[in-house]
């Protein structure tokens, strides 16, 4: 098949995804409204995984056959599902803003650039540096331009950047000892794993007390469908389909698409020059994620 033939969805999934993507982020603090942190956690991935379960019995998918596979997925798992997003979602509780954490997360792929050839002993390029020292400016000037809308806490700080490690430390360990696990047992195993983290952290140490209304039956299905399974599964069909460089440069939109889902579902404001810091983050992001053409 040649390339004028590629199907519209194909063409339309880079879009739709960085779309669900960025969404994810405000409506996540919309849920959070209504429900705590690791009780929506929960919530988000027992959904997941009984939406997931009738797949797995209609197409059969094989098992991985080693233990040390199940082993890989189920740490894949604790650390992009339980630590990434458990502690996202403790720093929105602390007020940290959609786009601001937006652009923390944002830096994920400069940190995986830099990390993974300085864990196979590469030099890292100055590029990549300079990438990551514009990402952090750019994240520094919209954190100093909300301060006077909304003051930085030190813990809201602290829960981002542990966030950050959780899905870089994560992508690294994929990277590493990823296999070729069918994507629905992969996401069963993954989501699993993530629920037996946050559950026991939920009902311990919070209410676990829900508000049921139409808004967050609404944000729970946006994040357990359109979040969760249809975002996953575009980017898993792109990656197959050789469509992840397109991804890579939509990927810079994440956080001024997040600061407005952000503005039109929670209010939140952003000063002209947090948009300045945005789109430094931004040029940091594209430095250091372009490939390089010579070795």
């Amino acid at each position: 098949m040649n390339q004028t033939s590629k199907p519209v969805w194909l063409t339309l999934a880079p879009v739709i995804f960085t779309l669900l993507w960025a969404g994810g982020y405000g409506v996540a603090k919309v849920g959070l409204q209504y429900a705590e942190p690791m009780t929506l956690l929960s919530l988000r991935f027992s959904a997941v995984v009984i939406l997931l379960v009738p797949f797995y019995l209609y197409f059969k998918p094989a098992l991985p056959k080693r233990k040390a596979d199940w082993l890989h997925l189920v740490v894949v798992g604790v650390l992009v599902q339980a630590v990434y997003f458990g502690f996202c979602w403790w720093a929105f509780r602390t007020g940290v803003s959609a786009g601001v954490l937006a652009i923390f997360m944002s830096l994920q792929p400069i940190l995986v650039a830099i990390l993974a050839p300085a864990l196979a002993r590469e030099k890292v390029s100055w590029k990549r540096w300079l990438g990551l020292l514009l990402g952090l400016v750019g994240v520094l000037i919209v954190i100093i331009a909300r301060s006077d809308i909304e003051p930085p806490t030190i813990i809201g700080v602290g829960f981002s950047v542990m966030g950050l490690l959780g899905i870089t430390s994560g992508v690294l360990y994929e990277k590493r000892f990823g296999g070729t696990a069918h994507p629905i047992v992969a996401n069963l195993v993954q989501y699993a794993a993530g629920f037996s983290v946050v559950f026991p952290i939920a009902f311990f140490f919070e209410t676990m007390q829900v508000q049921w209304n139409g808004e967050f039956l609404a944000a729970l299905a946006y994040l357990a469908i359109g979040n969760s399974i249809l975002a996953i599964s575009l980017l898993l069909a792109m990656i197959r389909a050789g469509e992840v460089s397109r991804v890579s440069s939509l990927m810079f939109l994440v956080p001024p698409l997040a600061a407005l889902f952000g503005w039109l579902l929670l209010g939140e404001e952003m000063p002209p020059v947090a948009w300045i810091g945005m789109a430094v983050a931004a040029v940091g992001v594209a430095i250091a994620a372009r490939k390089r053409v010579s070795s």
